[in-house]
């Protein structure tokens, strides 16, 4: 019983990266739009993109980082 609880909460962990894909879809779709828009500001549309990016991969990471650690420490 316990083994399956702690499945189950590494799984939850993981469903970070769910939202984490959505936003960054997002971001892409929007900044895509930006620069059909305004061609000129394509270099600062693209740095910010990449920047909301990078900050928005890091919640799939600790999303990894906590559900590796409820395997490995509690499951054992």
């Amino acid at each position: 019983m316990e083994r399956g609880l702690i499945a189950i909460a590494a799984g939850i962990a993981v469903l970070a990266g769910l939202g984490t894909g959505i936003g960054e879809g997002l971001v892409a779709a929007h900044a895509v739009e930006a620069i059909g828009r305004n061609p000129e500001a394509e270099g600062s549309i693209r740095t910010t993109m990449i920047l909301g990016i990078a900050l928005t991969e890091t919640v799939a990471l600790y999303g990894l980082l906590v559900a590796l650690i409820i395997i490995f420490v509690y499951g054992a």
